[in-house]
C-alpha cells in the first residue's frame, strides 16, 4: 500500500551493510536520527564508510542489519517508484546519460513539464549556466555527458537529485569538481532544501561543502565516531596548525 508522502524524519536505527555479493560490513551500527529541515554533514578519512552509507540511505544497498526509515517506516516497506519520488541523490562518480540537459535533470520522466525542470535548474543554481550552452535546455550532452565539463556535470546532477523538491536529499562528494561559484550555489541549494522542510545529507571531504549544514557525523572504519552540532564537532576536532591550514575533513578526522 501507498505510504502518505514524507515529510517528517529520517531514523537511522544501528544500521550496518556491506557491498552486494560480499559479507564484510563496511557500515557498521550508525545510529542517529533527523528532523525535517535539518543538514548533516558526514566527514572523515578515506575507506571510512562514507559513501557506503550514503548508498544505504537511499537504498541502493540494502541494510544487513538495523533499518533505515522515513516517518517511521522502513525503506522496505516503499516501492522503488514511490521512494524514488522522495529522494534525491547525487552519486561521488557523476553519471549523466545520453539525452538533453533536460532529460537528464527530470530523470527521463515521460511528461516532464518545463516548468518543473526550470524549477530544479533554479533550485541548484544551474539555469543560466544551462542557458548558456549552444541549445539551453535541448542541448544534447552525449553519453555520460561528454560534451560537459565535470563541473557542468556536477552541477546539472545537482538538479536532477533536486527534482520535484524530495524531501531527503544525499549528496556524496557534491563540490569535488566545483569553483567558487558553484560551491556558491550548491550551499544556496542545500539550504533551500532545509528552507522548505527537506533533510539534506552531504558527504564532505572539503570544508566548503558543509557551509549549510547545521550537523556533523565523524566516521572511521566503518564505524560512527561523534555526531553533534556543527560547531561543537569542529571545535573538537580542528587543532592548532602553526605550519599549515588544515585541507580537507579527512586530515583533521583522521586523528580525531
Amino acid at each position: 500500500m501507498a505510504l502518505p508522502a514524507p515529510n517528517d524524519s529520517l531514523v537511522v536505527d544501528m544500521a550496518s551493510v556491506s557491498p552486494p555479493g560480499e559479507q564484510g560490513l563496511v557500515v557498521q551500527d550508525v545510529n542517529f536520527s533527523l528532523k525535517s529541515g535539518n543538514g548533516l554533514g558526514v566527514i572523515g578519512p578515506s575507506a571510512s564508510g562514507k559513501s557506503s552509507l550514503a548508498r544505504m540511505l537511499v537504498g541502493v544497498w540494502q541494510p544487513a542489519r538495523g533499518r533505515i526509515c522515513i516517518d517511521g517506516g522502513a525503506l522496505s516497506q516503499w516501492s522503488p517508484e514511490m521512494l524514488g519520488r522522495h529522494m534525491g541523490y547525487l552519486p561521488q562518480d557523476v553519471e549523466l546519460m545520453a539525452g538533453t540537459v533536460a532529460q537528464n535533470i527530470c530523470r527521463f520522466e515521460p511528461g516532464a513539464t518545463p516548468t518543473a525542470v526550470i524549477a530544479a535548474a533554479k533550485a541548484a543554481g544551474v539555469h543560466e549556466l544551462i542557458l548558456n550552452l549552444r541549445n539551453g535546455y535541448d542541448t544534447d550532452i552525449g553519453d555520460q555527458g561528454k560534451v560537459l565539463s565535470a563541473g557542468q556535470q556536477q552541477r546539472i546532477a545537482l538538479a536532477r537529485a533536486l527534482y520535484r523538491d524530495p524531501f531527503l536529499v544525499v549528496l556524496d562528494e557534491p563540490n569535488s569538481n566545483l569553483d567558487a561559484e558553484g560551491e556558491d550555489a550548491l550551499t544556496n541549494a542545500i539550504l533551500g532544501v532545509r528552507a522548505r522542510g527537506g533533510i539534506v545529507v552531504v558527504v564532505a571531504h572539503r570544508p566548503s561543502a558543509v557551509a549549510g549544514i547545521d550537523l556533523l557525523l565523524v566516521m572511521a572504519q566503518g564505524r560512527q565516531q561523534a555526531l553533534g552540532p556543527k560547531e561543537d564537532i569542529l571545535r573538537k576536532l580542528v587543532r592548532p596548525a602553526p605550519l599549515a591550514p588544515v585541507k580537507a575533513f579527512s586530515e583533521v578526522a583522521s586523528r580525531a
